[in-house]
């Protein structure tokens, strides 16, 4: 097939699955629901066109959580081959921060600054439509691969060249929301992850002794970076002070956890122990997926061992928070299930469900068990774009909206997690 004929297909299957969107009746509703939930119709809201891309490729919907591409397939049972191959490579999408590094006659070489590699992209529409985009500028686009090759299907951002300080700003964004990213569609990153995944589980238990600390947050990014001077120097210090249990478990809402795009990482500089409230936090080592600080880890386990489960504040918004929260994995869930055998006997009670373990993953952690998704910790140790936005905020050290004791040192920890100082993790180089 010819690349024109290719690109109308694509575009063919574009317009067909938007237009299913808005006649199906359920999908009809919830979209009309989601373009009022972003304020489309607003003044600044966002284009409809972006907000159908974005709903299409990232909305799941009914009681087994299924994207919108797969609801077409399930309602378009007739349609030809190259269709269904198109909307099942719609699926695999990917949405990113590029930096333009040459502009063709079809379309743009581009270097993802997410996952650090270049691509050729073809175009979809005509490139006069980019008329003032040029090499040295960041894009937030979504491209998809078709038989190999790379189309782009839209473009929702432009920034300039000046701006690339808001670009990797919104590229670590993206990172914290889908750790994935650093390595989709890059094995070589994928593997050098994985090397470095497996080789710290050793170091962790040799250090702790087990896969699993609980302390509280007050302690917690003392106890980690006692951890990695271990892993860079071996040598094994005294961390027992600093094993400490919170005066009650309970679960409550944590006001620095509730970070937009724009402040999150300065607010993330001071750790947890820069929080005012004391809450458990456990310390974990995943083989597969990595170095987890979870708070209220303690509590969601407790639920499970004390006698009367409800004596636990906030017990059932706990167990939700497990859940609901898409930064838990499902091999999480999985391990504390493991250690009680009451689990699902007390979340279905919570949720008023029946439901197996498996049908509880299913329901809640369907992304996880459909990708292998590792810690954002663990990613943004080998992430260009975190170390790069790590130097701008300490470039920026004079922005009023910062306060002094944010300000990142070469000798205080660094701000994603890790409990190593910043010259030793992600200030390296």
């Amino acid at each position: 097939m010819k690349i024109q004929e290719r690109m109308d297909s694509i575009n063919g299957v574009i317009k067909n699955i938007a237009e299913f969107i808005q006649v199906h009746a359920e999908i009809k509703e919830d979209f009309n629901e989601y373009l009022k939930t972003i304020g489309q119709n607003s003044k600044n809201g966002v284009p409809f066109q972006t907000a159908c891309f974005s709903y299409i490729l990232e909305r799941n919907l009914g009681e087994d959580l299924k994207s919108i591409p797969e609801l077409y397939l399930e309602n378009n049972k007739n349609i030809d081959k190259e269709t269904k191959k198109i909307v099942e490579a719609m699926k695999c999408s990917m949405s990113s921060v590029f930096e333009i590094k040459r502009v063709t006659k079809t379309g743009f070489e581009m270097l993802n600054i997410v996952n650090e590699r270049k691509y050729m992209i073809t175009s979809l529409m005509k490139m006069t439509a980019f008329r003032g985009i040029g090499p040295g500028d960041y894009i937030i686009a979504r491209i998809v691969c078709f038989d190999g090759d790379y189309y782009l299907l839209e473009i929702s951002g432009v920034l300039p060249s000046k701006r690339k300080n808001d670009a990797y700003r919104f590229a670590v964004a993206k990172i914290i929301q889908n750790p994935e990213l650093v390595y989709l569609d890059n094995p070589e990153k994928q593997a050098e992850i994985e090397k470095d995944v497996a080789d710290i589980y050793d170091k962790f238990v040799e250090f702790f002794g087990k896969t699993e600390i609980i302390t509280t947050n007050k302690f917690a990014d003392d106890l980690i970076g006692l951890f990695n001077d271990f892993t860079e120097e071996g040598k094994k210090g005294d961390y027992s002070s600093l094993i400490q249990e919170p005066d009650e478990y309970k679960y409550f809402n944590v006001s620095e956890f509730n970070n937009s795009y724009d402040n999150f990482l300065e607010n993330s500089l001071g750790g947890f122990s820069s929080h005012k409230e004391t809450y458990d936090v456990g310390i974990i080592y995943d083989k597969e997926l990595g170095l987890y600080a979870i708070p209220f880890y303690g509590t969601f386990n407790k639920i499970f061992e004390v006698k009367d489960y409800t004596k636990i504040i906030n017990f059932d918004a706990c167990i939700k928070y497990f859940l609901e929260n898409d930064k838990f994995s499902a091999n999480l869930i999985r391990m504390v299930a493991e250690k009680h055998s009451n689990f699902m006997e007390i979340v279905n009670s919570v949720l008023a469900k029946n439901y197996s373990l498996e049908e509880l993953l299913k329901k809640y952690k369907r992304r996880y068990l459909a990708n292998k998704i590792m810690s954002s910790t663990t990613v943004l140790y080998r992430s260009n774009a975190f170390s790069s936005t790590l130097g701008i905020i300490e470039e920026e050290e004079e922005k009023p909206k910062i306060e002094i004791t944010q300000k990142i040192g070469r000798n205080d920890l660094c701000p994603c997690g890790s409990g190593k100082k910043y010259k030793k993790c992600c200030g390296m180089g």
